[in-house]
């Protein structure tokens, strides 16, 4: 898998499955469908174990489990966390995608998707 996590977003992770009531071995489950500005969507969550057909990216230990979509989509995707007074969450930055055409002064930067703590569904 091509997947680069920046250590601002392991971070973000890990405190997602520390908090998230599992056992000490749980991990971060991250789902990801076509849709959205940028071309994803996506939602999170502290899981135990993987599910059916699953992949688990060991990222310096943290457990991150992919559906097969999942990974398609994330190929060559660099996942990072932004904390700004505009936006907070995990931040999804594919340099191959094509940028969104809702504003020309965004046309410059690389597709990006921002998923809100607000939007963490707790299982």
């Amino acid at each position: 898998m091509n997947i680069t996590i920046t250590p601002k977003a392991e971070k973000f992770m890990r405190r997602i499955v520390r908090f998230g009531g599992g056992p000490a071995d749980s991990g971060f489950r991250l789902t990801v469908t076509a849709g959205g500005c940028s071309g994803l969507a996506s939602e999170f969550s502290a899981e135990a174990a993987p599910k059916d057909g699953d992949a688990t990216l060991d990222w310096n230990g943290l457990k991150v489990f992919l559906s097969a979509e999942s990974r398609l989509l994330l190929d060559g995707v660099t996942i990072d966390f932004v904390d700004t007074t505009l936006e907070s969450g995990l931040s999804f930055i594919n340099p191959n995608a094509a940028s969104c055409g809702c504003s020309s002064a965004e046309s410059a930067k690389p597709a990006q998707t921002t998923v809100s703590i607000a939007d963490i569904k707790r299982t």
